[in-house]
């Protein structure tokens, strides 16, 4: 499918293949120059780290289309903080801050045409990933590295846009303590499909991950991170060593306190006690905010702002994030980085 077939409106969170991807490598101790390539097809090692022992690390985020026609990144130094702490967690090289700008800005004008136009709410996805290569059976870090960006465009990560949806809390564990719940690596996600399909057979959206010390505290809702506003207005959400850092969660934080005038506290969000809650939130780069009706757990449901209706606190961070997103409001210094 070419751009020009695209129906914009119509676009679901599927791959899609552009035509160009910026790829680097990474031997003898440094990385080469990097650039453009057509192929959406990679050729390594059968030996290599990242298909025997998990040594590898994802990052997601977009490009938009401003209501003024210019093009840009929302917080693309996030991404790359984000993926070096992941490096450094399963010793794998940085690739630099300033780098992963202009690779992504590279990838974003290469493929211009895929970019969706303002009006539609649609984005244009980047996909960077950085997987140990080479020749190595050890279990040890790779003797190369490749680092990667591929895109394409996309629409609503849930088919229902901005609606409510269901969850259940899971008996599963997404993370370890001290383990790696705090780095975007490929393992968490692995782990994360039985607990995924057991719930989406019972009909929910997905599941609810506790604590795994415990079993009493909410860290993650699938793949995003959870807020809940209390009956007061203010805007929770959990703090836990085993939950990744959300770029959406920390631009959220900064929206509901600067922009919205509310209390903000990260702090533990005890299972037991979500009736101190009048709407709750997951969030994340894919689908933005996704509003949680309900929560089921030990066969009790609890039903927030509405099963069917989008809590007005919900939706006005909602509004407030993707309005700075696509330039119809002003943003905070440093988030957009326009490309040029």
């Amino acid at each position: 499918m070419r751009p020009n077939e695209i129906n914009w409106s119509q676009l679901g969170f599927g791959y899609m293949k552009a035509d160009w991807r910026f790829r680097s490598f990474w031997k003898d101790g440094k990385w080469d120059e990097g650039g453009l390539f057509d192929n959406d097809r990679i050729t390594i090692s059968e030996a290599s780290t990242s298909l025997h022992y998990g040594q590898q690390c994802f990052e997601g985020l977009k490009a938009y289309t401003a209501k003024d026609g210019s093009i840009h990144l929302f917080r693309p130094d996030e991404n790359a903080k984000r993926m070096q702490a992941t490096c450094d967690r399963i010793l794998m090289p940085h690739y630099e801050t300033e780098k992963f700008i202009e690779a992504c800005k590279q990838v974003v004008k290469a493929n211009r045409e895929w970019v969706p136009p303002y009006g539609y709410g649609a984005t244009l996805y980047l996909r960077p990933f950085l997987i140990g290569i080479g020749d190595n059976i050890g279990v040890k870090p790779a003797p190369e590295f490749l680092f990667s960006i591929f895109c394409m465009p996309v629409g609503a990560y849930f088919k229902a846009g901005l609606a409510p949806v269901k969850f259940i809390v899971t008996d599963y564990d997404r993370a370890a303590p001290n383990g790696t719940g705090a780095a975007k690596v490929g393992g968490n996600y692995a782990g994360s499909l039985l607990p995924h399909e057991i719930a989406a057979k019972q009909g929910y959206a997905d599941c609810i991950y506790l604590d795994p010390a415990t079993h009493t505290k909410i860290e993650e809702v699938g793949a995003a991170n959870f807020f809940g506003i209390t009956k007061d207005g203010v805007f929770v959400t959990p703090k836990s060593p085993s939950i990744l850092p959300s770029i959406t969660k920390l631009s959220l934080i900064q929206i509901a306190r600067d922009y919205l005038g509310m209390k903000v506290e990260e702090r533990d969000v005890l299972i037991d006690n979500l009736d101190e809650f009048a709407e709750a939130g997951a969030c994340g780069t894919a689908a933005v905010i996704t509003p949680i009706a309900s929560i089921t757990h030990k066969g009790k449901e609890k039903i927030f702002f509405s099963e069917t209706e989008v809590g007005p606190v919900t939706r006005k961070l909602y509004d407030t994030l993707t309005g700075i997103q696509f330039g119809e409001i002003e943003a905070p210094k440093g988030w957009i980085f326009e490309v040029e």
